[in-house]
């Protein structure tokens, strides 16, 4: 078995992007499923190592990283020591970190006779998710899409009210309270103009619908973050898609930061095994 903890890929930004990677040692190539985070998360949240043992257990390769403006620094890659970095993150530089990580497997001839790099798979959550599904719309090397209970509309992020985004930009910044940490979270007006510049290839409605590998779309129909009609749209988008819900489950599954049970909870689980049977049966 190969874990490799906590290593740095160089971003196209000046951060680096802090990642991990599991595979089991058998000279046969396996799958390779890339996790990408949501909003105000990181690769080692709440069960989010847990998870990892169970593509172990499926002989899947399995790589979780950091994005690189997600606030984690190489040597505190938990919570969010560098706000400075979070408030200047925006959607296209976690499209570029997301690039960059599949750039890197592929390149790495050390790892060619463990890792398929003609069968990649992307597994996204929340934002992560609708980040997942852009790039793999855009992306030929990725063969198949998991998102859990991705956003559907990356707009929603974005203030509705005139006088809000007058604020916003009169200020250049805004800020959101982490409710855990307590931190205040600091977003720049850059991300806005980032979102117009680039709103056309960041519309997941678009992506969706350029979706011809299969996809498995996951999401609790009691999620208070992201309501369950992100999932509809995102079904009804793309039809050959397929659907699970996840009763009574939360945005998170069940989970939360941090986790100090041995075991996944229960609809975490049921996410988790869905995605794995999923990866193996399409």
């Amino acid at each position: 078995m190969n874990i490799l903890k906590n290593f740095s890929v160089q971003g196209k930004h000046h951060k680096s992007i802090i990642t991990d990677l599991y595979f089991n040692t058998t000279s046969v190539k396996k799958p390779l499923v890339i996790f990408c985070h949501g909003y105000k998360g990181y690769k080692d949240w709440g069960a989010f190592d847990l998870m990892s043992s169970n593509f172990l257990k499926a002989n899947m390769a399995f790589l979780k990283f950091n994005f690189s403006h997600n606030g984690g620094t190489p040597n505190q890659p938990i919570d969010f020591p560098d706000l400075e970095a979070f408030g200047n993150n925006n959607y296209t530089k976690e499209l570029d970190d997301l690039e960059c990580i599949i750039n890197w497997v592929c390149s790495r001839k050390e790892f060619k006779n463990e890792i398929d790099t003609n069968n990649i798979i992307l597994v996204g959550h929340s934002r992560g998710g609708a980040i997942a599904l852009i790039k793999a719309a855009e992306d030929s090397r990725i063969k198949k899409l998991i998102t859990w209970a991705a956003v559907c509309d990356l707009n929603r992020t974005m203030f509705n009210e005139s006088g809000e985004l007058e604020q916003w930009k009169e200020d250049g910044v805004f800020y959101v309270l982490n409710g855990r940490t307590k931190q205040k979270m600091p977003h720049y007006i850059q991300f806005y103009y980032n979102f117009i510049t680039n709103k056309k290839r960041l519309c997941v409605e678009n992506a969706a619908k350029e979706i011809i590998i299969p996809h498995l779309i996951i999401h609790g129909d009691k999620d208070p973050s992201v309501p369950f009609l992100h999932a509809k749209n995102l079904h009804k988008w793309n039809s050959s898609s397929q659907l699970i819900v996840v009763p009574g489950s939360n945005h998170v599954f069940g989970a939360s930061q941090p986790w100090t049970s041995s075991k996944l909870p229960e609809d975490f689980r049921v996410v988790v095994d869905k995605t794995i049977a999923f990866i193996t049966n399409c």
